[in-house]
């Protein structure tokens, strides 16, 4: 027995419809898997096993349950339903499940956070958050490399004290 004939049923669905928004094609890393290095795909993925390095898709990559992704990863969009540990940048959708947890920066030109995600990091949601976090917007190039560092134009150090904190010790001479 295979697990891959659910997923095959589903390509061969999907293949048919040339054209839908949806990719025909899904290569999925199995949950025994442990990869290190970078990996890039053309149309989408499913990681249900280790990856460390760097995931670049044109189509969607969904991390999940039980995954475990030390990765930049970057996709049309991103499914988070186990646990990634870098930045995400997805062009289009960025969705994390109930079970997602992910400790590192997210742009996405939308973001569904599901009750019960655990996330930290910084996050640019919108359809400017390419622009300002320095990522070629889709009209320059779907495969950029993803930076790993912080973006020199994003203010990590915010003044997050509340404004009646800040008048009162104004006001003490």
């Amino acid at each position: 027995m295979s697990n891959q004939n659910p997923m095959n049923t589903q390509a061969n669905t999907q293949g048919n419809n040339q054209g839908a928004a949806s990719t025909p094609e899904l290569t999925v890393i199995g949950a025994d898997t442990r990869i290190k290095g970078e990996m890039f795909f053309e149309k989408s993925a499913r990681i249900l096993g280790h990856f460390e390095g760097k995931i670049t898709a044109q189509g969607e990559v969904q991390i999940g349950n039980g995954a475990n992704c030390n990765a930049a990863v970057e996709a049309e969009q991103i499914i988070v339903d186990g646990s990634v540990q870098g930045p995400l940048f997805a062009r289009d959708r960025l969705t994390l499940t109930k079970n997602a947890q992910v400790q590192g920066d997210l742009t996405a030109g939308t973001l569904v956070v599901s009750e019960g995600a655990s996330f930290v990091g910084h996050c640019n949601v919108g359809p400017r958050a390419q622009e300002m976090t320095g990522q070629p917007t889709q009209n320059q190039t779907n495969t950029a490399p993803i930076s790993t560092e912080p973006k020199a134009n994003i203010s990590t150090q915010l003044d997050l004290t509340p404004p009646w904190a800040q008048e009162s010790s104004s006001s003490v001479a």
